[in-house]
């Protein structure tokens, strides 16, 4: 069967003499050497001052919520997974949907200003695909109504923008290191922050809110284990062959499939890929479910992601319609992309979609 995605692993002695050390230490977890190490390593690979490694990618953007002053609206993207919504309703704020750019599919920021209200707190989007939010717009518009910028990078790993890394725009920029991530820990995330006060805060809110017997607020339990940083610091120094690996898969579809009926996003300028995903968008729903079937009957199972758009969610009350969004999320798949996928498998994938188109 070719997924949609497979996990990377790593030198199988390389893992266990990590392992080892962790068996020698006995320290498991609570900020152990290891995931000391990963969080320095990181910091080094994004260029960034301010990283927590934690437990996922959803509870990094729930903790940057909680740094917020005060209940309301959060103004965010219909078009992501659903954690990204998930967590502005866990944490008791209102959701407002902007629609996305036709074009990237990222939030459009020339529809944000007329979804403020006095209400807004922040704007939470998401770098779609690890493609890059108009950042500068949106920073433009947050500074004029006084709001928190949080970026949902969970794709966005690797990718750099403008000579940056992608994860350092915003006032927290949030990332997954989930298994089926181009970086992972197993299960793992980090939250970015350019400020100082606002990462020390983190750090404590990570671990409970308190330091030794000193208690300074609430807190949660967003740690992360030494077995997870071990799996960390095998795969860092990888990253750029994996990104290249992938990259090879991606420039191999762009030449195979046939694009006269087949559409896919427009990259920012300015960007450096990291190739996190292929995302294809169909004419119709018909089609791309009809390609969809095809596909399964070979065992290559590609992903309808994003799907729903998040403003048809079934718990949500009186959503905002959002009609490119969910144009798009009715056609688009996810090609099977990982390192290892066999050239020959990419043409066999292509020859099906481009037969059947």
């Amino acid at each position: 069967m070719i997924n949609v995605t497979k996990t990377y692993l790593p030198d199988f002695d390389q893992y266990v003499d990590y392992l080892r050390k962790i068996w020698e230490s006995a320290y498991l977890t609570n900020n152990g050497p290891l995931a000391q190490q990963l969080e320095e390593g990181l910091k080094e690979f994004l260029g960034v001052s301010y990283l927590n490694f934690c437990g996922n990618g959803t509870i990094v953007l729930q903790m940057a919520l909680k740094l917020l002053s005060e209940p309301g609206e959060i103004i965010t993207t219909p078009f992501s997974y659903v954690a990204t919504t998930n967590v502005i309703l866990w944490e008791n704020y209102q959701p407002v949907f902007v629609d996305i750019d036709p074009k990237t599919y990222c939030i459009n920021p020339a529809l944000i200003e007329t979804a403020i209200t006095e209400n807004t707190r922040a704007i939470m989007a998401t770098h779609v695909y690890g493609n890059a939010c108009d950042v500068e717009a949106i920073e433009k518009i947050a500074k004029k109504y006084n709001l928190v910028v949080i970026y949902d990078g969970a794709h966005a790993f690797g990718a750099n923008y403008l000579g940056k890394s992608l994860l350092s725009y915003g006032d927290f920029a949030t990332c997954s290191f989930h298994a089926t991530k181009l970086f992972h820990t197993i299960e793992g995330g980090a939250i970015i922050t350019n400020k100082k006060e606002w990462h020390e805060k983190l750090h404590l809110m990570r671990a409970f809110g308190h330091r030794g017997d000193d208690y300074f607020f609430m807190g949660i339990n967003g740690k992360n284990s030494e077995v997870h940083a071990a799996m960390g610091l095998c795969n860092l120094p990888l990253v750029s062959k994996l990104i290249a690996a992938r990259k090879a898969v991606c420039d191999l579809y762009t030449e195979l499939l046939d694009w006269t009926h087949l559409s896919a996003p427009e990259w920012a300028g300015g960007l450096e890929r990291n190739y996190a995903y292929y995302p294809v968008v169909f004419e119709s729903e018909t089609k791309m479910l009809a390609i969809k079937e095809v596909l399964g009957q070979h065992d290559i199972v590609p992903r309808r992601y994003f799907y729903p758009s998040l403003n048809k969610l079934p718990f949500l009350s009186n959503p905002e319609p959002c009609p490119v969004s969910e144009d798009i999320s009715l056609k688009v798949l996810c090609l099977p992309l990982h390192a290892e996928l066999a050239h020959e498998d990419v043409e066999r994938i292509a020859t099906l979609i481009n037969q059947h188109l």
